[in-house]
């Protein structure tokens, strides 16, 4: 059969506001080849008629980069979370299903509010905190080995993936998930960041921290970019438990 008269068949879960009931629509589009699910979702954008031949209204998602840098476009393929710009139709089992991430609320169709994981990286301080408005000049070293494994964990660009796969993360836990978790390692690597260390290893000993850990070890197995969020847990379990004797001592020496 010729590609020009080949379908491609979607099934998306849709919801036409927060708090709205989904429900399924169908749609089948042209097949091309090399298409991924974003380009499928733009097609079906340009011409909103659903399988049954009845126009209705655009599909609804987010989506920036399309190289699999940004993190926006994270939706349930076929039943697991990924980037929808790197999930190629030739690759996927027809029909392809589309739905939102269940960890987040749902905006709109397949778009969701991802706020939980950035107000938890706001609580862990995921950042290096520098005073001042004028050029401090380069920043200390970092050994080569230390660098290289830091590195490995920068990749991270809150796609919200993990989270979804994870069963600790849901509307019932506080748990911030892994994501969080891994850049507090990262930053506490760093040699400016290792100054608020204390600070974030207090943030994860607490309600919604490490203790909420189930490992299932679904964050590392889902991570789009392969990065060691069980070895960066574990990492942390043994740093929070010396940080628990520096409390209980009232000593930085232990």
């Amino acid at each position: 059969m010729n590609s020009e008269k080949k379908v491609v068949r979607f099934i998306i879960t849709r919801q036409d506001e927060p708090g709205a009931a989904p429900y399924d629509e169908t749609f089948e589009i042209p097949y091309r080849p090399n298409m991924n699910v974003i380009s499928a979702l733009m097609e079906i954008r340009r011409n909103p008629v659903n399988s049954e031949g009845r126009e209705t209204t655009p599909i609804t998602w987010d989506m920036n980069c399309l190289e699999e840098v940004c993190g926006a476009c994270s939706m349930v393929i076929n039943g697991k979370p990924r980037q929808s710009c790197t999930a190629l139709v030739d690759q996927l089992e027809q029909p392809i299903r589309l739905q939102p991430m269940k960890t987040f609320p749902v905006v709109r169709d397949l778009q969701v509010d991802r706020s939980r994981m950035f107000d938890s990286l706001k609580k862990v301080k995921a950042w290096i905190p520098i005073d001042g408005t004028y050029d401090l000049g380069p920043g200390p070293r970092m050994p080569e080995k230390k660098r290289q494994w830091a590195y490995e964990l920068s990749k991270c660009m809150t796609c919200g993936v993990c989270l979804e796969a994870c069963p600790n993360v849901n509307s019932n836990s506080d748990f911030i998930g892994p994501a969080p978790l891994s850049q507090v390692r990262l930053f506490n690597a760093h040699p400016t960041g290792s100054l608020n260390k204390a600070e974030r290893l207090e943030a994860i000993m607490g309600d919604g921290g490490l203790a909420n850990c189930g490992n299932s070890q679904n964050c590392v197995q889902s991570c789009p970019k392969g990065i060691p969020l069980t070895t960066s847990i574990a990492a942390l379990n043994r740093d929070t438990t010396f940080q628990a004797f520096r409390n209980f001592f009232g000593s930085d020496q232990v």
